[in-house]
């Protein structure tokens, strides 16, 4: 004879039906998370069940592993990070690294950069693809000096030229001036964003978006003034970009937007012998 009640109510958990199951997430480096109090920070230590984290001003917090923390504004349970299994070895850009790899002779062609910040960027990420393949990359110090650089260059076959210009959009004055070089030997190549600072995830820095700046503000003068860092001098906007600088490790800290741009310079400058 069945049992047309079904069996004991009182079995089992009976009190965690329909409770909401937080998730353990690890607290891995350079994890942005958010308290209630809307304290934000990158996880940059964990140590004997407490996680450090740092705000956008570089302040540093500790609270203990667990409950009480948001990713994406969805609750999380905090714990410690795990080990990674061991993989093969791969540069920053994510590349296989070549096992005692010398840095090959310098080619003929070159890559292009309009500033410092957009030279150590590319350093960082893709510096030991580059040695290998023998890519040196120089400044323009502003895309108005390329068509003098070009010249003096002089591209032609086995001497190529890639260029990666800042606020590469239809209409730019950079569009203007990529469309009066290109050629077979000169490949220009860009980003949407204003300034190569936004081609760092804002996440790295405790944000959800770069800040939106006012038409006439200095744009990098204005992303420290919105981040409540020091910008008076030149000297307080070169030390933020390197606190930016330093919460890059590799490729998946950058926008897809410059990422692919690179890596395409990359291939065009070293094809044919280049």
């Amino acid at each position: 004879m069945s049992d047309r009640y079904g069996g004991d109510v009182l079995a089992g958990d009976w009190r965690a039906r329909g409770r909401k199951v937080v998730p353990q997430v690890p607290a891995d480096r350079d994890l942005v998370v958010e308290l209630a109090d809307g304290y934000v920070g990158a996880v940059v230590a964990v140590a004997k069940g407490v996680v450090e984290l740092e705000d956008r001003h570089g302040r540093v917090r500790a609270f203990p592993l667990g409950g009480g923390f948001l990713v994406d504004g969805e609750p999380v349970v905090l714990i410690a990070p795990s080990v990674a299994p061991t993989a093969p070895a791969r540069t920053a850009s994510g590349s296989l690294a070549a096992p005692s790899a010398r840095a090959r002779v310098a080619r003929a062609s070159r890559i292009y950069v309009e500033g410092r910040h957009d030279a150590e960027l590319v350093e960082k990420v893709w510096g030991a693809d580059l040695r290998v393949e023998g890519v040196v990359v120089e400044l323009l110090d502003g895309a108005d000096h390329l068509a003098d650089a070009l010249r003096d260059f002089a591209p032609g076959p086995g001497r190529r030229a890639g260029v990666l210009l800042d606020h590469l959009v239809p209409g730019s004055k950079e569009s203007r001036i990529a469309a009066s070089v290109e050629s077979d030997h000169v490949l220009v190549l860009g980003h949407p964003y204003i300034d190569v600072w936004a081609a760092v995830k804002p996440e790295r820095v405790g944000l959800r978006a770069w800040p939106d700046i006012p038409r006439g503000t200095d744009w990098k003068h204005g992303i420290c003034a919105a981040l409540g860092w020091p910008h008076q001098t030149s000297a307080d906007v070169a030390h933020a970009w390197q606190r930016i600088l330093g919460r890059v490790r590799g490729y998946g800290d950058l926008e897809p937007a410059l990422l692919g741009r690179v890596e395409e310079l990359i291939d065009f400058v070293t094809a044919d012998g280049g």
